[in-house]
C-alpha cells in the first residue's frame, strides 16, 4: 500500500516550473472567482429591486386605473343610488342594468355581490348572477366573495386574487377595487388583469438574467485571456531564463577547464622550475659521490652531505606545493594557523610585511567557510604580489553577530591605475566571488590610487555552534 501511496506521489509530483504557474495563477484564479460571485450577486440583488419597483409602478398604475374607473361608475349610479330608499327595488334594478351595460376594454366589467354572498351584476360571466357565492376561492386557496365582502363592509379597498379571464377563459391574476354601498349592503367593483405586468416582469428578469450570464463569460474569457497572457509570459521567460542558464553554464564550464589548466601549468612548472632542477643537481651529485668512492677520493662524504641537502630541499618544496593545493593546517587547526603560515610564506618570498589579526575562532568556522575564506586571502595575495607593488599588507578576520568577515587591505596602486592586463578583474576576482556567493555571503572590493581593501563576510549559517565538534580528521602522513 506504501509502495502503490509513494508511485501515485511521484506520477501526480508537479515540477518547479508547474509549482511557480501555480503558485502564480492560482490568485488570479481566486480574485476573479471572487469577483465574478461579487458581480453576479450584486447584479442579481440590483435587477431584483429595479423589478420589483418596475411591478411595483406597473400595478400601482392599474389601481390608479380601477380608482377611475369605479369613479365612473358611482357617477353613473350616484343620481340614482343616492335618491332611493333602502328598500328601492326599481331603483335597484335601474342600478344593475347601468353597471351590466359598462364594459370596458376586452376583460374589463363592473360585478356587484350583495352581503350575503348573492352575485346580483356579472356582465362579462353572466353565469354567475343570481347565485350564492360565499366561501368561493381561487385555485390557490385564496378567498374570493368573502373578502371582497369584508373589504366593501369596510369602506374600501383591493384585493388580488386569480380568476378566469372572459375573453379567453384562462386562469390570470385580477386585482379588483371594492367599495361599499351601505344603504342596500351591495359591494361593487370592478378588477383588471395583470398578466400584461407579469409578462413585462418576467420579461425583464430573462433580460437581466441573460445580461448576468453575458457579464459571467466576459469574466470567464478575461479570466482565461489572463491565464493564458501568464502561461505564455511565463513560458517566454523560462526560455529566456534557460538560455540564459546554458550560457552561464557553459561560461562556468569553460572557466573551470581554464582554472584547471592554469592550476595544472602552475603545478607543472613548480615541479620543473623547483623539484625538476633539485632531483637533477642531487643525481649529478650523487653519480659524483659515486665516482669518488670508487676512486678512494676523501671528498665523497663532502658529495653525500651535498645530494642529501639537495633531497632535504625537494621535500620542503614538494611540501609547499602540497600546501599551496590544500594546506593541512587548514583542517587540522583551523582558519587562522592556515591564514598565519600563508602569511610568512608569502613574507618570506616577497619581502612585503603583513600585519595580522584575528580573534580566537576555535575552529568554529566550517569546512566550506574555511576553504572559501583561505582561497580568497590566497588570492588576493598573489594578486599584492603580481600586480599592486605594495609595502604593507593588512589581513584582519574577526566574528560577528551575522557571521565572520575577513578584510584585506594594502596599500598598492589599486586596481583602476594599474593596466587593463593587469586588473584583478579576470579569474581573481571572479573565482572570489563565486566562492563567497556559494555560501551565500558578501564580497566588496573598495580600490583607489592610495590601496585596496577586500571585504568577505559569511553568513553565521556557515558558524558551528559552541558544542559543535569538528569532524575527527584522519592523520596525515607527513610528506
Amino acid at each position: 500500500m506504501s509502495r502503490l501511496w509513494t508511485s501515485i506521489k511521484k506520477r501526480f509530483a508537479l515540477s518547479y516550473r508547474q509549482k511557480i504557474f501555480l503558485l502564480t495563477s492560482l490568485p488570479l484564479v481566486l480574485a476573479m472567482a471572487a469577483i465574478s460571485v461579487m458581480v453576479t450577486v450584486q447584479s442579481r440583488q440590483l435587477a431584483e429591486r429595479e423589478i420589483r419597483e418596475l411591478e411595483s409602478q406597473l400595478i400601482e398604475a392599474k389601481r390608479a386605473e380601477l380608482k377611475n374607473y369605479l369613479s365612473l361608475a358611482r357617477t353613473a349610479i350616484g343620481s340614482i343610488y343616492g335618491n332611493a330608499a333602502p328598500d328601492d327595488e326599481a331603483a335597484k334594478l335601474q342600478v344593475t342594468q347601468t353597471l351590466s351595460a359598462m364594459i370596458y376594454g376586452q376583460d374589463g366589467f363592473f360585478f356587484v355581490y350583495d352581503y350575503d354572498g348573492n352575485n346580483l351584476v356579472s356582465p362579462r360571466q353572466t353565469f354567475l348572477i343570481g347565485k350564492n357565492w360565499k366561501g368561493l376561492s381561487d385555485l390557490n386557496g385564496v378567498p374570493v366573495v368573502d373578502t371582497i365582502i369584508d373589504t366593501a363592509r369596510s369602506g374600501g379597498g383591493y384585493h388580488a386574487y386569480d380568476w378566469a379571464k372572459p375573453s379567453t377563459r384562462e386562469t390570470a391574476r385580477m386585482v379588483t377595487y371594492v367599495i361599499g354601498l351601505q344603504d342596500w349592503k351591495w359591494a361593487l367593483g370592478t378588477g383588471i388583469f395583470i398578466d400584461d405586468v407579469l409578462s413585462t416582469v418576467a420579461a425583464a428578469e430573462a433580460e437581466v438574467q441573460a445580461r448576468i450570464q453575458k457579464t459571467f463569460v466576459y469574466i470567464v474569457l478575461i479570466t482565461s485571456l489572463a491565464l493564458f497572457g501568464v502561461f505564455v509570459a511565463g513560458l517566454l521567460l523560462n526560455l529566456r531564463e534557460r538560455r540564459l542558464a546554458d550560457a552561464k553554464l557553459r561560461a562556468l564550464t569553460e572557466r573551470i577547464i581554464d582554472t584547471q589548466e592554469e592550476e595544472r601549468g602552475r603545478v607543472a612548472r613548480e615541479l620543473h622550475d623547483s623539484i625538476s632542477q633539485i632531483l637533477v643537481g642531487v643525481r649529478y651529485t650523487l653519480e659524483l659521490a659515486a665516482k669518488r668512492v670508487m676512486g678512494g677520493d676523501p671528498r665523497a662524504s663532502e658529495s653525500l652531505d651535498k645530494g642529501i641537502g639537495g633531497l632535504t630541499e625537494a621535500i620542503h618544496e614538494v611540501r609547499r606545493i602540497s600546501a599551496d593545493l590544500r594546506p593541512g593546517v587548514l583542517d587540522d587547526l583551523g582558519l587562522g594557523p592556515a591564514l598565519k603560515s600563508l602569511i610568512e610564506e608569502f613574507s618570506r618570498r616577497t619581502g612585503t610585511e603583513v600585519e595580522f589579526k584575528t580573534v580566537v575562532f576555535r575552529n568554529r568556522l566550517d569546512k566550506d567557510a574555511k576553504i572559501a575564506l583561505y582561497r580568497i586571502a590566497q588570492e588576493a595575495l598573489t594578486n599584492v604580489e603580481r600586480h599592486a607593488d605594495a609595502s604593507h599588507v593588512s589581513i584582519e578576520v574577526f566574528g560577528h553577530r551575522s557571521g565572520a568577515t575577513m578584510r584585506i587591505t594594502d596599500n598598492g596602486t589599486g586596481i583602476a591605475a594599474r593596466p587593463s592586463s593587469e586588473t584583478i578583474g579576470g579569474l581573481g576576482l571572479r573565482n572570489m566571488q563565486e566562492r563567497i556567493d556559494q555560501l551565500k555571503g558578501t564580497l566588496r572590493v573598495l580600490s583607489s590610487d592610495k590601496g585596496t581593501i577586500i571585504e568577505a563576510s559569511v553568513p553565521l549559517t556557515h558558524m558551528l555552534s559552541p558544542e559543535a565538534k569538528p569532524p575527527a580528521l584522519k592523520p596525515r602522513k607527513s610528506a
